[in-house]
């Protein structure tokens, strides 16, 4: 099993068509460090996913009584062990659905609770917007891969059903589902009324849009949320985020006029 695991971690780290940054060079290489040690440990995923859960909303509960330090190095530590959770699913032929549903859920509960303990008034309608903001790098890089003909997510090793996995997929298209049939349609009439055809997919999605949505991405809201925590100043973190959704629209309008020129 651990020789197997181990010729694993090669392919344990999830190739992406655009590069967070951070996560590339400093996150992802901290997780893999640590999949040694969790393959020997025989701890499964779940469980490393409810323990970066549990880090979250600690750092959650510590921002709401006003601590800095603290919860944003917090924060960090579960951004590698979210990461790490996946790398070792991936080097030990633990993929499962329950696991992807089960991640994405719990880093939305971690959300949730860091911007309400930030701002109790505006928490919540900076949740709708940081959701939007990832579901748009989802959306891209979905765009991106199918454009060209690529598998946007491999097939689970594990795919068993199970009430907990019901209740994770209806959890699921409660909760992510609303944001995504929002926004892609939205992407396909403005493709539409920039000309696009069939042959131009590959044109509306270049791939410096799917890198500058990447750095968008949840460790990069976390690194960012992490240094305002740290100077004492969380709710500059809010005010960030309708920044970054005005750098998205003018991402888009961009890829409309480079399609335009392209065709």
């Amino acid at each position: 099993m651990f020789s197997t695991a181990f010729s694993g971690l090669r392919h344990s780290r999830k190739p992406r068509p655009g590069v967070e940054v951070l996560n590339e060079f400093v996150y992802r290489p901290l997780a893999q460090l640590l999949v040694p040690a969790l393959v020997r440990t025989g701890v499964k995923p779940e469980t490393v996913v409810l323990a970066h859960t549990a880090l979250g909303l600690l750092a959650a509960w510590q921002v709401a009584g006003g601590r800095a330090l603290t919860p944003a190095l917090l924060l960090q530590v579960k951004t590698v062990l979210d990461n790490a959770d996946g790398q070792l699913a991936r080097a030990t032929g633990q993929t499962s659905a329950l696991g992807r549903y089960l991640d994405s859920e719990m880093d939305l509960l971690v959300n949730a609770a860091l911007l309400l303990a930030i701002d109790r008034r505006w928490g919540a309608p900076a949740l709708v917007l940081l959701q939007l903001l990832l579901t748009v790098d989802f959306l891209l890089e979905r765009e991106y891969r199918e454009a060209r003909g690529e598998v946007f997510r491999s097939e689970p090793h594990e795919n068993s059903s199970s009430a907990t996995l019901d209740l994770l997929q209806a959890v699921y298209r409660f909760s992510f589902e609303p944001q995504e049939k929002l926004l892609a349609p939205v992407f396909e009439a403005r493709f539409r009324d920039a000309g696009g055809r069939a042959e131009n997919r590959a044109a509306y999605t270049p791939r410096v849009v799917t890198h500058v949505a990447a750095n968008l991405g949840l460790s990069t809201q976390l690194a960012l949320a992490g240094v305002c925590i740290a100077r004492g100043r969380p709710r500059d973190y809010l005010v960030s985020l309708p920044l970054q959704a005005l750098a998205l629209v003018s991402l888009q309008l961009w890829r409309e006029a480079h399609l335009r020129r392209q065709r």
